[in-house]
């Protein structure tokens, strides 16, 4: 550390580390005139459309507050409803070229602020955090039954 501050124990580190991720999404997020949820979203759609019922768990929105994020993503051009093939009752969320290019941007101004703060870090200790995060998501997956990571092109909810 580089400050004088004490080392916070591991559950507050990491409580802090989400506000700290939180935070860097916000001022990535008014670069782009975006709020934290919309680049959160756009994010979240670079791999390919989604399903609401998979965005409300990735967003942990209601499906009230997701339908309200949608409607203002979708009247800024940013994404569209589709349907999907495999379900018609369901629709799914893609980017539009629009949404594409601000969720890449948004996407690299996340990756490059976190980049820059972990520079410093020497590598194994990077590796250290990486792997740690990992073993806490799939103990989250193993208790839940559900991965804990962006959702897929295509994946089902809808």
């Amino acid at each position: 550390m580089t400050t004088n501050e004490p080392v916070p124990g591991f559950t507050e580190a990491l409580v802090r580390l989400a506000h700290l991720v939180q935070q860097v999404y916000g001022e990535v997020a008014r670069e782009h005139d975006l709020t934290p949820q919309q680049a959160q979203l756009l994010c979240l759609l670079i791999g390919g459309p989604v399903g609401m019922t998979e965005l409300t768990r990735a967003l942990h929105l209601e499906k009230s507050s997701l339908t309200g994020l949608v409607d203002r993503a979708e009247r800024r051009g940013l994404v569209a409803r589709v349907r999907d093939s495999r379900d018609r009752r369901a629709c799914l969320i893609e980017l539009t070229g629009e949404g594409t290019r601000t969720a890449v941007l948004a996407h690299d101004g996340v990756t490059r602020q976190l980049e820059t703060l972990a520079a410093d870090l020497p590598a194994e200790h990077r590796e250290l955090v990486a792997s740690a995060i990992g073993g806490i998501l799939a103990e989250h997956t193993s208790r839940t039954g559900r991965a804990w990571s962006a959702p897929g092109p295509h994946r089902q909810g809808g």
